[in-house]
């Protein structure tokens, strides 16, 4: 079994490093001529699906609560989508942000990532700020089946950086203290040579000199938000992210979804070509 660590170093060499976010917004579903239901939410993420397969872009990212907001309608259209995901043969990351402890964490780990489940997909956006041993459990489910885990490090909300950008034990920041725990715990699970399932969210508006980060342990995928729409440019990754470039998953939403239902694939051609052109 391929671990996700080494599918992901896959799909970025072959299909380079765009992700579609699956963003079912109200506006945009009203914008698309889609209901404001659950009904709207599954066809939604279906086109994207499909544009994104005829795209030839490997990843896409549903964002769960424009599904969960309907209740138990919305997660049986995001089961839908992330099946379709699946069949068309891409890599669903559920951005859920799920974090808790013990037996709370291996419940939602097993929701998200066991092969079989309504909710299975690749890989699962989690909160580490419960401590990053809160995860150990989640991780191993996810070697185990070949899933994956996003941790979030640093992110680009004004909110987060008091937290984030404080300073731990021995001086690191907060966000230096969970990269470094992440790179631990893939040291921990990852063969020799490979790249780790436990990947890290950091917001590609992120200051990696003010947030102290740097990257210790395996390789391990980076998902990035803030391209497109919030200002980040795909010219910039290689400046942002420097020697982890190769790393990084590119991730935009509105600046895709935006350009309506007919416009969609030739959107995210567009936007594959231009990070294309970068790397």
């Amino acid at each position: 079994m391929t671990g996700f660590g080494q599918r992901v170093r896959s799909v970025l060499t072959t299909s380079g490093p765009l992700c579609v976010g699956i963003d079912p917004h109200p506006g945009l579903l009203a914008d698309w001529g889609l209901p404001v239901s659950a009904v709207g939410a599954r066809e939604f993420g279906l086109r994207v699906i499909d544009a994104a397969a005829d795209a030839q872009v490997a990843i896409v990212k549903p964002q769960v609560s424009f599904f969960e907001r309907y209740g138990s309608t919305g997660f049986a259209a995001l089961e839908d989508v992330l099946r379709a995901g699946r069949e068309a043969g891409l890599i669903t990351i559920a951005d859920a942000k799920r974090g808790d402890i013990g037996s709370t964490m291996q419940a939602y780990a097993e929701a998200w990532l066991t092969p079989g489940s309504p909710l299975e997909a690749d890989a699962l956006t989690v909160n580490p700020y419960l401590g990053v041993g809160a995860l150990a459990s989640a991780a191993e489910l996810a070697y185990a089946h070949g899933k994956g885990l996003f941790a979030l490090v640093a992110t680009s909300n004004p909110e987060g950086v008091a937290l984030q950008r404080s300073r731990a034990e021995g001086g690191r920041t907060v966000a230096r203290a969970v990269l470094d725990e992440v790179g631990a715990l893939n040291g921990r699970l990852t063969a020799p040579g490979e790249w780790g399932g436990v990947g890290v969210v950091i917001g590609a508006t992120v200051s990696w000199h003010e947030t102290g980060l740097a990257v210790t342990g395996p390789p391990a995928p980076i998902l990035a938000p803030g391209f497109g729409f919030q200002g980040a440019r795909a010219q910039d990754l290689v400046g942002i992210f420097g020697a982890d470039a190769p790393t990084v998953i590119a991730s935009e939403s509105r600046s895709i979804l935006s350009a309506g239902p007919d416009g969609l694939a030739g959107a995210i051609r567009d936007r594959s070509e231009h990070y294309g052109s970068e790397r």
